[in-house]
């Protein structure tokens, strides 16, 4: 039986199921928890990164804002608390749409 160790989603045992297979999950206690969802968002990220195709790309990206809205819970906030402070960010800092590269500042 393949060893997976790393935290699925919600639905993943339901799935299992359907096609017969015995497993073996647990529900994590809220340290363990915070812990396995930055190994997925890592996972995630990683997988982003080696993706080949757009469409790759997307999917993975549609995981990993299903992460961000996972963690922005357990940080005590909320998807739309996070939206505001992306938005304020945006309006003070800008964005990355320029796609402006710093190569260097002059130190005084």
């Amino acid at each position: 039986m393949p060893i997976y160790n790393k935290l699925v989603r919600d639905c993943i045992p339901e799935v299992i199921e359907k096609t017969g297979k015995e497993f073996l999950s647990c529900i994590l206690e809220e340290k363990e928890y915070e812990i396995e969802l930055k190994k997925k968002l890592d996972e995630e990220l990683k997988e982003y990164n080696e993706a080949k195709t757009n469409e790759e790309a997307v999917e993975e990206l549609a995981d990993i804002l299903e992460l961000l809205h996972a963690a922005t819970k357990i940080h005590g906030s909320s998807f739309e608390d996070l939206e505001k402070i992306r938005k304020a960010k945006v309006e003070k800092r800008g964005g990355f749409e320029k796609r402006i590269f710093l190569i260097e500042v002059e130190d005084d």
